[in-house]
């Protein structure tokens, strides 16, 4: 099937997934659903590209048990976290500045997020529709890479779990495990991953399409939705000590911290 029609029917699939999950969250008062949403969207995406794509067997299969593990990890961490908690602050925040534009609103907005998931499976669909033969280095090293960041991302999404369950840490700075050397090491690893089918797609004509994922996860991260929305949100609720975490820790590539200036 040709890679465009492939393209055009997740977006509609996607865009019929995110038109009723609006509805839901309209009665149930929590957008976080769309992530949830986005998650295993992408993940299921990426296994339809690798099912259809015209590229080598034994890699589409790779390309679609990847792909198709990172979505259900992933969506499942997020259905736990959204649905035990109230609305995230995100979309708190979105409610209050939209007003009576808010319904209208959050409908492009989970419309813009079906268009998303189909823009960050395009580095699946590239690696599935490579035509080499058989699996090579360059396939295994991209296994490795999948595998190091869903081990890394699981790791950091366990720490801060476990430190935020004790009520002795409640308004303090989890600086624990992997978030002693990175601010964000869930999104440092998530990025990582993205790495995975930039190296399975090489050798194949859409090879550099699979660089636009770690390339605009990255632009996300650090512009639009990671990284600058959470810390706003830290630095509200823990103040000080956030700050003092900003500055002797790296936001995002894990780095041994500096002395901190409440202790030097």
């Amino acid at each position: 099937m040709n890679a465009w029609i492939l393209i055009l029917i997740a977006w509609l699939a996607m865009a019929i997934v995110m038109a009723a999950l609006w509805f839901i969250q309209k009665r149930r008062g929590n957008a976080g659903i769309v992530d949830i949403a986005w998650s295993f969207g992408t993940g299921a995406v990426g296994v339809w590209f690798a099912l259809m794509a015209a590229g080598d067997p034994a890699r589409r299969w790779l390309v679609g048990l990847i792909a198709g593990a990172w979505g259900l990890r992933l969506g499942f961490y997020l259905y736990k976290r959204v649905m035990s908690e109230e609305e995230d602050g995100r979309y708190q925040k979105l409610r209050e500045r939209w007003g009576d534009n808010t319904q209208r609103n959050l409908f492009i907005f989970f419309q813009i997020q079906a268009a998303w998931a189909v823009m960050f499976a395009m580095p699946m669909l590239a690696a599935a529709s490579n035509p080499t033969p058989g699996l090579r280095w360059f396939d295994w090293l991209g296994l490795a890479i999948w595998i190091t960041s869903i081990a890394g991302e699981s790791i950091a999404d366990r720490q801060l779990a476990r430190f935020r369950r004790d009520p002795a840490n409640k308004g303090k700075v989890c600086q624990q495990g992997l978030w002693r050397y990175s601010r964000h090491p869930n999104y440092f690893f998530e990025w990582l991953h993205w790495w995975a089918y930039v190296f399975i797609a090489i050798g194949g004509s859409w090879w550099w399409v699979a660089l636009l994922g770690p390339a605009v996860m990255l632009l996300f991260l650090f512009k639009v939705t990671g990284i600058p929305m959470t810390e706003a949100r830290a630095v509200e609720s823990r103040g000080e000590a956030y700050r003092d975490y900003q500055r002797t820790t790296s936001a995002f590539f894990p780095w041994p911290p500096k002395t901190s200036e409440a202790t030097s």
